[in-house]
């Protein structure tokens, strides 16, 4: 397992690549890819890669699923300590939460989708911290605007729009 911590701008990111998957991006990919999806000011993020074993354990556990999926969100959750509301908030504020992610499948899906490799970890990142943010998909209007979300996100950087199928060539 290795770990990264490095501090971005205004996103803390720290790496953990458990699974030491070889075609992870950097952290200033990571950075470029985040940091207009980026809402507060600042903001700190786990992001650890895991292997399909340790990706479906955590699907099962967290979700009743029983298979390894590309992203899991856990935002922060803080318990009720008897903590003074400023420090409460503050810490709030800047921990949003962690991200894991399942490389293999990620990278499955990818090929599959006929999609630079690039592009699937920019969009499954970006849909991510958007969850740690509070943005969900549950009903369809939800998935309308954290999909509408996304997409310009995505845009802003060059990577077309993930939902719809790329052109095949014949």
């Amino acid at each position: 397992m290795s770990a990264i911590v490095r501090m971005m701008n205004s996103l803390h990111i720290e790496l953990q690549n458990a699974a030491e998957w070889p075609r992870v991006p950097s952290l200033e990919q990571m950075q470029t890819w985040l940091a207009p999806a980026l809402q507060p000011e600042q903001g700190e993020c786990v992001v650890r890669i895991v292997d399909a074993e340790e990706g479906r354990s955590l699907n099962a556990d967290y979700r009743g699923k029983d298979y390894a999926t590309n992203i899991l969100s856990f935002p922060n959750e803080l318990p009720d300590f008897d903590l003074e509301p400023e420090l409460l908030a503050e810490l709030d504020q800047h921990y949003l939460g962690d991200l894991v992610i399942c490389a293999e499948v990620l990278e499955r899906e990818a090929q599959e989708q006929n999609k630079p490799l690039e592009h699937h970890w920019a969009h499954l990142l970006i849909h991510g911290l958007l969850h740690l943010q509070g943005y969900d998909h549950i009903t369809d209007a939800e998935a309308e605007v954290m999909e509408t979300l996304e997409i310009t996100l995505l845009g802003k950087l060059g990577i077309p729009n993930p939902y719809q199928p790329l052109n095949q060539e014949s």
